[in-house]
Protein backbone atom coordinates (compact mmCIF):
# COMPACT_ATOMS: atom_id res chain seq x y z
CA UNK A 1 0.00 0.00 0.00
CA UNK A 2 1.53 3.21 -0.88
CA UNK A 3 0.44 6.69 0.46
CA UNK A 4 0.97 9.09 -2.30
CA UNK A 5 0.33 13.01 -1.11
CA UNK A 6 -1.72 15.37 -3.21
CA UNK A 7 -1.23 19.16 -3.01
CA UNK A 8 -4.64 21.01 -1.99
CA UNK A 9 -4.38 24.95 -1.86
CA UNK A 10 -6.77 26.68 0.56
CA UNK A 11 -7.18 30.30 0.40
CA UNK A 12 -7.83 32.07 3.96
CA UNK A 13 -8.05 35.77 4.74
CA UNK A 14 -5.98 36.67 1.90
CA UNK A 15 -3.06 34.18 2.63
CA UNK A 16 -2.44 30.69 0.50
CA UNK A 17 -2.06 27.83 2.46
CA UNK A 18 -1.26 24.26 1.59
CA UNK A 19 -2.84 21.33 2.72
CA UNK A 20 -1.62 17.94 1.82
CA UNK A 21 -4.13 15.30 1.31
CA UNK A 22 -2.79 11.57 1.33
CA UNK A 23 -4.22 8.93 -0.89
CA UNK A 24 -4.72 5.33 -0.01
CA UNK A 25 -2.96 3.33 -3.14
CA UNK A 26 -2.12 -0.65 -3.53
CA UNK A 27 0.20 -1.90 -5.85
CA UNK A 28 -1.70 -3.35 -8.90
CA UNK A 29 -4.36 -0.25 -8.77
CA UNK A 30 -4.73 2.90 -10.97
CA UNK A 31 -5.98 4.96 -9.12
CA UNK A 32 -6.47 8.94 -11.02
CA UNK A 33 -5.35 11.70 -9.08
CA UNK A 34 -8.33 14.28 -8.37
CA UNK A 35 -8.50 16.97 -10.50
CA UNK A 36 -7.59 20.73 -9.72
CA UNK A 37 -10.32 21.89 -7.13
CA UNK A 38 -11.63 25.04 -7.08
CA UNK A 39 -10.08 28.13 -4.97
CA UNK A 40 -12.60 30.01 -2.80
CA UNK A 41 -11.69 33.03 -0.93
CA UNK A 42 -12.50 33.17 3.02
CA UNK A 43 -12.92 36.79 4.99
CA UNK A 44 -14.61 40.22 4.31
CA UNK A 45 -13.39 42.40 1.23
CA UNK A 46 -14.96 45.21 -0.49
CA UNK A 47 -17.23 47.63 0.67
CA UNK A 48 -17.84 45.57 4.13
CA UNK A 49 -14.07 45.60 5.12
CA UNK A 50 -14.31 49.03 4.43
CA UNK A 51 -17.50 49.54 6.55
CA UNK A 52 -16.10 47.98 9.46
CA UNK A 53 -12.61 49.86 9.59
CA UNK A 54 -15.17 53.09 9.35
CA UNK A 55 -17.48 51.84 12.70
CA UNK A 56 -14.22 50.75 14.18
CA UNK A 57 -12.80 54.70 13.70
CA UNK A 58 -16.34 55.75 14.80
CA UNK A 59 -15.97 53.91 18.26
CA UNK A 60 -12.16 55.14 18.97
CA UNK A 61 -13.41 58.46 17.73
CA UNK A 62 -16.42 58.16 20.80
CA UNK A 63 -14.30 57.27 23.15
CA UNK A 64 -11.63 59.72 22.93
CA UNK A 65 -14.18 62.29 23.27
CA UNK A 66 -16.22 61.02 26.02
CA UNK A 67 -12.60 60.47 27.43
CA UNK A 68 -12.17 64.19 26.80
CA UNK A 69 -15.48 64.97 28.69
CA UNK A 70 -15.24 63.21 31.34
CA UNK A 71 -11.29 64.74 32.18
CA UNK A 72 -13.22 68.18 31.24
CA UNK A 73 -16.36 67.29 33.78
CA UNK A 74 -13.75 67.19 36.71
CA UNK A 75 -11.52 69.88 36.10
CA UNK A 76 -14.66 72.00 35.75
CA UNK A 77 -16.44 70.47 38.72
CA UNK A 78 -13.09 70.46 40.70
CA UNK A 79 -13.59 66.96 41.62
CA UNK A 80 -11.17 65.19 44.17
CA UNK A 81 -10.72 62.47 46.52
CA UNK A 82 -12.18 64.54 48.97
CA UNK A 83 -15.24 65.91 47.40
CA UNK A 84 -16.36 68.47 44.56
CA UNK A 85 -15.50 72.16 44.53
CA UNK A 86 -16.53 73.78 47.68
CA UNK A 87 -17.94 70.73 48.65
CA UNK A 88 -15.73 68.80 51.21
CA UNK A 89 -16.58 65.11 52.57
CA UNK A 90 -15.54 64.95 56.25
CA UNK A 91 -15.97 62.23 59.38
CA UNK A 92 -18.85 64.50 60.79
CA UNK A 93 -20.46 65.34 57.59
CA UNK A 94 -20.53 67.24 54.22
CA UNK A 95 -18.51 71.15 54.97
CA UNK A 96 -19.80 73.70 52.49
CA UNK A 97 -17.33 76.59 51.78
CA UNK A 98 -18.22 79.88 50.08
CA UNK A 99 -21.80 80.98 48.66
CA UNK A 100 -23.90 78.42 47.65
CA UNK A 101 -27.31 78.61 45.97
CA UNK A 102 -30.31 75.88 46.65
CA UNK A 103 -32.65 75.45 44.09
CA UNK A 104 -34.82 72.96 45.64
CA UNK A 105 -35.28 72.16 49.73
CA UNK A 106 -32.81 71.39 52.02
CA UNK A 107 -33.01 68.36 54.53
CA UNK A 108 -30.51 68.08 56.59
CA UNK A 109 -30.26 66.88 60.76
CA UNK A 110 -27.74 70.17 61.50
CA UNK A 111 -26.46 73.47 59.94
CA UNK A 112 -23.80 75.19 61.30
CA UNK A 113 -21.54 77.73 60.46
CA UNK A 114 -17.33 77.26 60.85
CA UNK A 115 -16.03 78.50 64.73
CA UNK A 116 -14.43 82.07 63.54
CA UNK A 117 -17.67 83.04 61.15
CA UNK A 118 -21.34 83.54 61.28
CA UNK A 119 -24.18 81.94 59.52
CA UNK A 120 -25.71 83.78 57.04
CA UNK A 121 -28.94 82.69 54.98
CA UNK A 122 -30.38 85.15 52.19
CA UNK A 123 -33.55 84.75 49.91
CA UNK A 124 -35.36 86.52 47.79
CA UNK A 125 -38.67 85.75 48.87
CA UNK A 126 -38.94 83.90 52.41
CA UNK A 127 -37.02 81.69 54.26
CA UNK A 128 -39.18 78.71 55.81
CA UNK A 129 -36.83 75.70 57.96
CA UNK A 130 -39.62 72.82 58.75
CA UNK A 131 -39.50 70.16 61.84
CA UNK A 132 -41.39 66.94 61.12
CA UNK A 133 -42.00 63.94 62.56
CA UNK A 134 -41.71 59.99 61.63
CA UNK A 135 -44.61 60.15 59.49
CA UNK A 136 -43.50 63.50 57.46
CA UNK A 137 -46.03 65.75 58.98
CA UNK A 138 -44.55 69.18 59.40
CA UNK A 139 -44.87 69.63 63.45
CA UNK A 140 -43.13 73.30 63.45
CA UNK A 141 -42.49 76.06 61.04
CA UNK A 142 -40.68 79.22 60.99
CA UNK A 143 -41.07 81.58 58.07
CA UNK A 144 -39.04 84.77 57.64
CA UNK A 145 -41.03 86.66 55.17
CA UNK A 146 -40.22 90.22 53.78
CA UNK A 147 -43.14 91.97 55.87
CA UNK A 148 -43.01 89.58 58.76
CA UNK A 149 -41.64 86.36 61.03
CA UNK A 150 -44.30 84.11 61.35
CA UNK A 151 -43.89 80.42 63.77
CA UNK A 152 -46.55 77.49 64.03
CA UNK A 153 -46.18 75.06 66.65
CA UNK A 154 -47.39 74.04 70.04
CA UNK A 155 -44.62 75.93 71.85
CA UNK A 156 -42.39 79.12 71.04
CA UNK A 157 -39.64 79.36 73.76
CA UNK A 158 -36.31 81.31 73.90
CA UNK A 159 -33.30 80.97 76.13
CA UNK A 160 -30.43 82.31 77.09
CA UNK A 161 -26.77 81.45 77.09
CA UNK A 162 -26.98 79.23 79.89
CA UNK A 163 -30.03 77.39 79.30
CA UNK A 164 -32.26 79.64 81.34
CA UNK A 165 -35.74 80.44 79.97
CA UNK A 166 -36.14 84.37 79.22
CA UNK A 167 -39.63 83.69 76.78
CA UNK A 168 -42.07 81.33 76.04
CA UNK A 169 -45.37 81.07 74.40
CA UNK A 170 -47.89 78.35 73.83
CA UNK A 171 -51.69 78.01 73.60
CA UNK A 172 -52.56 78.82 77.43
CA UNK A 173 -50.04 81.32 78.38
CA UNK A 174 -47.13 83.51 77.72
CA UNK A 175 -43.94 83.40 80.55
CA UNK A 176 -41.52 86.06 80.58
CA UNK A 177 -38.69 84.69 82.85
CA UNK A 178 -36.30 87.96 83.16
CA UNK A 179 -35.84 89.62 85.86
CA UNK A 180 -37.33 92.70 84.61
CA UNK A 181 -39.75 93.44 81.25
CA UNK A 182 -39.41 97.27 80.23
CA UNK A 183 -41.61 98.45 77.86
CA UNK A 184 -39.80 101.61 76.03
CA UNK A 185 -42.82 102.96 73.79
CA UNK A 186 -44.45 106.36 74.07
CA UNK A 187 -47.82 104.59 74.33
CA UNK A 188 -46.94 102.14 77.01
CA UNK A 189 -48.22 98.56 76.53
CA UNK A 190 -51.29 97.53 76.23
CA UNK A 191 -53.54 94.15 77.53
CA UNK A 192 -56.71 93.16 76.43
CA UNK A 193 -57.12 90.19 79.02
CA UNK A 194 -55.68 90.27 82.84
CA UNK A 195 -51.83 90.27 83.71
CA UNK A 196 -50.57 88.94 86.95
CA UNK A 197 -47.16 90.53 88.20
CA UNK A 198 -45.60 91.22 91.40
CA UNK A 199 -44.30 94.46 90.28
CA UNK A 200 -45.41 97.05 88.46
CA UNK A 201 -42.66 100.16 88.58
CA UNK A 202 -41.69 103.11 85.77
CA UNK A 203 -38.57 104.42 85.57
CA UNK A 204 -37.12 106.80 87.80
CA UNK A 205 -37.27 109.89 85.63
CA UNK A 206 -40.91 108.68 84.17
CA UNK A 207 -44.19 108.71 85.80
CA UNK A 208 -46.47 105.13 86.46
CA UNK A 209 -50.05 105.57 84.53
CA UNK A 210 -52.50 103.19 84.76
CA UNK A 211 -55.28 103.34 82.20
CA UNK A 212 -58.23 102.06 81.07
CA UNK A 213 -59.88 104.35 78.42
CA UNK A 214 -63.78 102.51 77.97
CA UNK A 215 -63.91 99.70 80.60
CA UNK A 216 -62.99 99.59 84.50
CA UNK A 217 -59.41 99.49 85.90
CA UNK A 218 -59.31 96.36 88.52
CA UNK A 219 -56.20 95.76 90.93
CA UNK A 220 -56.25 92.43 93.01
CA UNK A 221 -54.26 91.07 95.16
CA UNK A 222 -54.57 88.01 98.33
CA UNK A 223 -51.93 89.66 100.35
CA UNK A 224 -52.82 93.62 99.78
CA UNK A 225 -51.47 95.74 97.22
CA UNK A 226 -49.23 98.44 97.90
CA UNK A 227 -48.80 101.91 95.86
CA UNK A 228 -45.87 103.97 96.54
CA UNK A 229 -44.16 107.02 95.57
CA UNK A 230 -41.30 107.74 96.61
CA UNK A 231 -40.66 111.67 95.11
CA UNK A 232 -44.00 112.10 93.76
CA UNK A 233 -47.57 112.19 93.84
CA UNK A 234 -50.24 109.26 93.83
CA UNK A 235 -53.11 110.82 91.36
CA UNK A 236 -56.20 108.82 90.97
CA UNK A 237 -58.85 110.34 88.41
CA UNK A 238 -62.47 108.98 87.50
CA UNK A 239 -65.00 110.35 85.76
CA UNK A 240 -67.68 108.82 87.91
CA UNK A 241 -67.18 106.96 91.29
CA UNK A 242 -63.84 105.51 93.07
CA UNK A 243 -64.51 103.51 95.92
CA UNK A 244 -62.34 102.35 98.66
CA UNK A 245 -63.59 98.97 100.39
CA UNK A 246 -62.24 97.42 103.30
CA UNK A 247 -64.54 94.09 104.22
CA UNK A 248 -63.11 93.15 107.49
CA UNK A 249 -60.96 95.86 108.11
CA UNK A 250 -60.62 99.72 108.36
CA UNK A 251 -59.83 102.82 105.87
CA UNK A 252 -56.74 104.67 107.38
CA UNK A 253 -55.85 108.04 106.08
CA UNK A 254 -52.29 108.37 107.43
CA UNK A 255 -51.42 112.13 106.88
CA UNK A 256 -50.51 115.61 108.17
CA UNK A 257 -52.78 116.95 106.03
CA UNK A 258 -56.13 115.62 104.30
CA UNK A 259 -58.10 118.11 101.77
CA UNK A 260 -61.51 117.68 100.07
CA UNK A 261 -61.48 120.53 98.04
CA UNK A 262 -64.35 119.80 95.85
CA UNK A 263 -67.15 119.86 98.91
CA UNK A 264 -69.34 122.74 98.99
CA UNK A 265 -69.25 125.70 101.87
CA UNK A 266 -72.52 124.74 103.66
CA UNK A 267 -75.55 127.49 103.79
CA UNK A 268 -76.79 127.70 107.11
CA UNK A 269 -80.86 127.15 107.34
CA UNK A 270 -82.98 130.10 107.56
CA UNK A 271 -85.03 128.54 110.61
CA UNK A 272 -81.89 127.93 113.14
CA UNK A 273 -80.70 130.21 114.76
CA UNK A 274 -76.53 130.22 114.61
CA UNK A 275 -74.20 129.08 117.95
CA UNK A 276 -72.66 132.47 119.24
CA UNK A 277 -68.95 130.52 119.72
CA UNK A 278 -69.34 129.18 115.90
CA UNK A 279 -66.79 130.15 113.67
CA UNK A 280 -66.56 130.79 110.45
CA UNK A 281 -63.51 129.61 109.71
CA UNK A 282 -64.04 126.26 111.29
CA UNK A 283 -65.93 123.40 109.69
CA UNK A 284 -67.24 119.76 110.52
CA UNK A 285 -67.46 116.93 108.47
CA UNK A 286 -70.47 114.77 108.53
CA UNK A 287 -71.31 111.66 106.77
CA UNK A 288 -74.74 110.42 106.00
CA UNK A 289 -76.12 107.38 106.33
CA UNK A 290 -75.46 106.26 102.70
CA UNK A 291 -71.84 107.61 103.23
CA UNK A 292 -72.06 110.71 101.73
CA UNK A 293 -69.74 113.59 102.76
CA UNK A 294 -70.82 117.06 103.64
CA UNK A 295 -69.92 120.43 105.75
CA UNK A 296 -71.39 121.88 108.82
CA UNK A 297 -70.44 125.15 110.53
CA UNK A 298 -68.35 124.01 113.62
CA UNK A 299 -69.37 124.90 117.11
CA UNK A 300 -69.50 124.11 120.57
CA UNK A 301 -71.24 120.98 119.56
CA UNK A 302 -71.91 118.97 116.32
CA UNK A 303 -74.20 121.07 114.16
CA UNK A 304 -74.10 117.98 111.50
CA UNK A 305 -78.27 117.74 112.30
CA UNK A 306 -78.57 121.08 111.55
CA UNK A 307 -77.22 120.93 107.71
CA UNK A 308 -78.74 117.34 107.62
CA UNK A 309 -80.74 118.64 104.34
CA UNK A 310 -77.50 117.76 102.39
CA UNK A 311 -78.60 114.10 102.67
CA UNK A 312 -81.42 114.05 101.50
Amino acid sequence: MNLQPDSIAVAGSGHWMVREQYTKATQGTNIERPEKQYVYNIGIYGWRKRCLYLFVLLLLIILVVNFALTIWILKVMWFSPSGMGHLRVTSEGLRLEGESEFLYPLYAKEIHSRVDDSLLLHSSQNITVNARNSDGHITGRLTVGPNAIETHGQQFQINSANGKMLFSVDEHEVLVGTDKLRVTGPQGALFEHSVETPLVRADSSKQLRLESPTRSLSIDAPKGVHIKAQAGNIEVLSQQDIKLQSSDGMLVLDAETVRLPKLSLPTPPSDSRRNSGSSQELYEICVCPDGKLYLSVAGYGSTCQEYSRHCQ
